[in-house]
């Protein structure tokens, strides 16, 4: 039986790495969770059959942990030398996901992500464990409330998983997203980010979002999904083909399109050039067409949410605000004109469910699990499992979430946890949208938050997708790299994309 005391140890361990007021606190905090999270999977999955193969080759599982070891040295050697090397790597890492059956189930692990982050916290931690001063050429930010507000929100998730009716997904949630992602928001808000870093990371985010968009359409031409076997039974029972490029959700998929289309039309909506204009307008394009093969509805209205704001932060918010309520009452029209397009019945939760792609009923189901538990939920990651149970549904029913994460919180957490989380996206757009407007760079970030806030509330995964931490840990460093307010232009009509940070 998995004991619940070492994980929430490597939850505080993970939350002092953002919060200890020294950086060689930060530093040891860093390290001892860096070694207590693999140590607590490896006990979780150590006699899972899935891991036979090597309990029963132990000389594969050397070579395995020599090769990563060897990995990781190598790329701490890199962020040594060149600390501009982390983001560039951490931006190229992001989408990709690596099946690895764990503890009876498969997960979709961000391996080489994982790979980089532990790269990056051995080139900040050993400098300074010996305590002297240490100059990097990095900034060492002081802890803010945002700061605090996530490693109140990773400390709570690993206390509430102690209790929870399935700790093996809690600390599932814990060893994979929550503490990697904790190290990846400390390493990200160091990084002085200058124009040319700037370029380059939307630079490599772009190629990777034109590579996968070309193997989505690879899969729509040859109508052969290469991941997900759910998407490919619904594929040949809907009359839409949906693909998901080398991702596992085609919403996740969508997600990663909609958040760097955001940020290549900051890009275009500064730019000076008419170059600029035309490229990024091409790219724009090709990324709507992937988008639009992905038929999925929480990652289109996230994309009109961004570029709303985006136009709101570059023009009028008021005109910006204005258009996008013009926009949903035309929809809400529509709908109440002509439901059966969206195949609604007014007045029918039955029609709604179906309309909705099932979420109504998870927010329904979800909604009652809160009343019956208020305070304190029923522990991290236990939606699922206590779903299937109150609505008596069947394992082939299962979801992984509410798909509307405030629902979720609130059925796990309860009300502790769903005021963290009401407090984390206050300050989150505190921070981001507090002079967002003399910046391109805080305009797209901002922009790009407010898309992916968006895009949770109709699906799955905030704190557990490392978008979120790379947005925000992004935003902590530009502002704390911007001048004060009063010495700051506004980046104009004409102005180029690169003249602020």
């Amino acid at each position: 039986m998995d004991a619940p005391v070492p994980l929430i140890v490597a939850a505080l361990l993970a939350a002092a790495a953002l919060v200890a007021p020294s950086s060689r606190g930060r530093a040891w905090a860093m390290l001892a969770a860096l070694v207590l999270a693999p140590a607590i999977l490896v006990a979780h999955i150590s006699s899972s059959d899935q891991v036979a193969p090597l309990r029963h080759h132990p000389a594969r599982l050397a070579a395995v942990v020599v090769a990563g070891v060897v990995v990781v040295v190598a790329l701490a050697v890199l962020f040594h030398r060149r600390p501009a090397a982390l983001p560039v790597a951490a931006v190229a890492t992001l989408p990709f996901r690596v099946p690895i059956a764990t503890g009876g189930s498969t997960a979709n692990l961000l391996v080489p992500l994982y790979l980089v982050v532990a790269g990056g916290a051995l080139a900040y931690l050993v400098p300074r464990l010996g305590g002297e001063p240490v100059d990097d050429g990095l900034a060492d930010v002081s802890p803010g409330v945002l700061d605090w507000l996530l490693g109140l929100s990773v400390a709570l998730y690993g206390i509430q998983a102690a209790y929870s009716s399935d700790f093996g997904r809690a600390l599932e949630n814990v060893v994979f997203f929550y503490v990697p992602f904790a190290l990846l928001f400390a390493l990200l808000r160091r990084v002085v980010w200058t124009p040319t870093l700037l370029r380059a990371c939307l630079g490599v985010l772009v190629c990777l979002a034109l590579v996968l968009a070309g193997i989505g359409f690879v899969e729509y031409a040859t109508r052969r999904v290469f991941l997900n076997p759910k998407v490919i039974a619904s594929n040949q029972l809907e009359d839409y083909f949906r693909v998901n490029s080398l991702f596992f959700d085609p919403n996740i998929y969508g997600r990663f399109l909609a958040i760097v289309m955001i940020l290549v039309t900051g890009w275009l909506l500064w730019a000076a050039r008419r170059r600029d204009v035309i490229v990024a307008a091409a790219i724009l394009a090709v990324l709507w067409a992937a988008l639009v093969l992905t038929f999925s509805q929480s990652s289109f209205t996230a994309l009109l949410v961004g570029l709303a704001v985006l136009g709101g932060l570059r023009w009028n918010p008021r005109r910006a605000l204005v258009l996008a309520v013009a926009a949903v009452v035309v929809a809400a029209a529509f709908v109440a004109v002509s439901p059966s397009t969206v195949r609604l019945q007014l007045g029918s939760s039955k029609s709604a469910n179906q309309a909705t792609s099932g979420r109504y009923a998870l927010v329904k189901g979800g909604a009652s699990l809160f009343k019956d538990h208020p305070i304190a939920g029923y522990g991290s990651g236990s939606f699922p499992r206590e779903y299937r149970r109150k609505e008596k549904v069947s394992a082939q029913r299962a979801t992984s979430a509410s798909h509307t994460i405030p629902i979720t919180v609130a059925a796990e957490q309860g009300a502790i946890g769903l005021a963290l989380y009401v407090a984390l996206l206050a300050a989150a757009f505190g921070r981001l949208f507090r002079r967002a407007r003399s910046s391109v760079a805080r305009a797209s970030v901002a922009a790009a938050f407010a898309a992916l806030v968006m895009h949770t509330l109709m699906y799955a995964a905030f704190l557990e997708d490392p978008l979120t931490w790379t947005l925000l840990g992004v935003a902590v460093a530009l502002a704390a790299q911007a001048p004060p307010e009063h010495r700051r232009p506004r980046v104009q009509v004409g102005e180029p994309a690169a003249a602020a940070v």
